[in-house]
């Protein structure tokens, strides 16, 4: 009989297991205790849309829309794709479920998102994401308060140390045509010397030719004209109102008059939370302002701004995770007290007591399994008067009480 061949696992996916789990689930729980501070509602969205989401809102002349989402035909004949990001999925869910009434809207996602790129450190063809937005705030304060939860995030996941806020602004629609303008002109004029990429982008998307890696596109991008010279006052404004917050909350920024967005909706601030911890792909944490993102989805004009992180880059940056260890071992010494042992057990589990159970090998080796399950904190074993066996052990300080808490408990 042939052998059967196990399918291996898809390139670019994960199985997250042991301490790489447990930092996953660590910037995950964080995540969710911090967002409620700041009073942001949880949502959940799904995974595929209709590809005119993305296709609209993300430009279909951009890398993610021409290379790299994951578009597929259903048996109806509909165009479906899955989620390379959080805030079109988002946006287009403001509007079909009427969550207008409740602007402005503070809200939060997480979960799986998936773009077609090059695997590489950090980065998956599946990977996970955390996302915050405001929808239906046009003022700087709810610019201010999303880069103050981004910031107390890394702080309490105590990552937060060589992390460095860049942010930049793409002033109102009026700046934004005037400088675009002006870029036009300066890389016309230097058509020549361009790389393929960046003669594309000046054709359709001449900001981007900005942020180009290309060494010969560099010289020209640098010395491309900077976006203070066409600010009009009133996008001035906004930029010294969102600085101006940020200090008053002991946020640290700096200016990155380089950082840029492509797209036509976004609007005022641009940021990026970067380190030099994970290589040449450094950003650990990004977002801005998209007032015309709604519009370009056949809603009203709707201000928004938001930001998303990648939870496998924001674990990497973790220290190694704590092991969480039960609080007690519960094991049946033989067959006789198994039914005990599993009565002992669940109810040390509904008041709360984090408990683990052995019953299976040899009853001679069940107690080794117990030590082995946990070697490093072994502090005490006890018998309960006149119980069937088991054996109890303390992690960390000994809690007082315990035995007299355990024989009333469990009996």
């Amino acid at each position: 009989m042939a052998r059967i061949e196990t399918p291996r696992r898809i390139r670019g996916t994960q199985d997250i297991f042991g301490d790489e789990q447990r930092r996953f689930a660590h910037v995950l729980a964080t995540f969710e205790r911090v967002r409620a501070l700041y009073c942001f509602q949880r949502i959940d969205i799904p995974v595929f849309e209709s590809t005119a989401v993305f296709a609209r809102s993300l430009g279909e002349t951009t890398d993610v829309v021409s290379k790299e989402m994951y578009t597929f035909e259903d048996r109806g004949g509909d165009s479906l794709t899955l989620r390379p990001e959080f805030t079109a999925g988002i946006a287009r869910a403001y509007l079909t479920e009427g969550w207008q009434q409740f602007a402005p809207l503070k809200i939060t996602t997480s979960g799986p998102v998936f773009r077609y790129e090059r695997p590489q450190k950090g980065r998956f063809r599946q990977f996970h994401q955390i996302d915050a937005e405001v929808i239906g705030a046009a003022e700087p304060a709810a610019d201010v308060e999303l880069l103050v939860l981004a910031d107390q995030l890394l702080r309490e996941l105590g990552i937060a140390e060589g992390v460095t806020l860049q942010l930049n602004t793409l002033g109102d629609a009026e700046t934004r045509d005037a400088w675009r303008a002006a870029l036009v002109a300066h890389f016309e004029a230097h058509r020549g010397e361009l790389s393929e990429d960046s003669l594309t982008r000046l054709e359709k998307n001449p900001m981007r030719i900005l942020d180009s890696k290309d060494p010969r596109d560099r010289p020209i991008a640098d010395s491309a004209p900077d976006i203070d010279a066409y600010l009009t006052p009133e996008a001035r404004a906004f930029f010294d109102a969102v600085t101006a917050g940020l200090d008053a909350a002991g946020v640290a920024w700096e200016r990155n008059a380089r950082l840029v967005r492509g797209l036509d909706y976004y609007r005022h601030t641009a940021f990026e939370f970067v380190t030099d911890r994970l290589g040449s792909q450094g950003t650990v944490l990004a977002g801005g302002r998209y007032d015309g993102l709604i519009g370009s989805l056949g809603g009203p004009e709707t201000a928004g701004v938001g930001w998303a992180a990648g939870v496998e880059r924001l674990a990497m940056l973790l220290d190694e995770p704590v092991e969480q260890r039960p609080q007690v071992i519960v094991v049946a010494e033989d067959e006789d007290s198994v039914l005990d042992a599993i009565a002992s057990v669940s109810k040390l589990r509904r008041n709360g007591w984090s408990a683990d159970l052995v019953v299976s090998g040899s009853p001679r080796k069940r107690f080794d399994k117990a030590v082995k399950a946990d070697p490093q904190a072994i502090e005490s074993v006890r018998r309960i008067d006149g119980q069937l066996v088991r054996r109890l052990k303390v992690l960390g300080t000994e809690i007082e009480g315990l035995e007299a808490q355990l024989k009333t408990l469990l009996s």
